[in-house]
């Protein structure tokens, strides 16, 4: 299960074949190695500890990226002078913000999906825009969604490698 314990550490309780959303523990075991996961129960989790570095990574990139979409689209260099009503494409980008604030595991997986749709509108307006300021802006866009994308994947990779192993040891 994934945590925020009293020292501020992420972590993830992994129990054989099955998760428990809802308990919180307090004291952080080392990285588990395959006999751990055999050994852990529900009266013995065995939990791995998520790199923040990764969450924060993640969130910051997302929070740029939903700020520059919108200066984009409004001053900085729009498609249509004045602004327009493609400013809207950053709506999406709000909707996983708090989850990956608070570094909800699903939350990370599907938004990683998501950002890959912005990372492909960068890459289209980076080599195809004749305006320099909007293919620099479609530069910007395309490293940031890559950062988003790699730092989403890194943080959650753990969580899944020892929650596919305890299944793979429960069967």
């Amino acid at each position: 299960m994934f945590y925020r314990n009293g020292r501020g550490h992420n972590e993830y309780n992994v129990q054989s074949d099955k998760i428990d959303w809802n308990t919180t523990l307090t004291k952080p075991s080392p990285t588990p190695s395959a006999t751990d996961l055999t050994a852990a129960s529900v009266h013995r989790p065995t939990q791995i500890a998520l790199n923040p570095r990764y969450r924060v990574l993640a969130f910051i990139s997302l929070l740029l990226l939903f700020l520059l979409c919108i200066a984009w689209e409004l001053f900085l260099d729009p498609l249509v002078p004045g602004g327009s009503l493609y400013v809207l494409k950053a709506l999406p980008l709000l909707f996983p913000l708090y989850g990956v604030y608070k570094g909800n595991l699903y939350t990370l997986q599907w938004s990683s999906m998501l950002v890959l749709l912005y990372f492909t509108e960068g890459v289209v307006r980076w080599y195809s825009d004749i305006s320099v300021t909007s293919s620099m802006l479609g530069g910007i866009e395309t490293i940031l969604a890559l950062v988003f994308f790699l730092a989403a994947i890194l943080y959650v990779r753990p969580a899944k490698q020892a929650a596919k192993r305890a299944k793979k040891l429960g069967k």
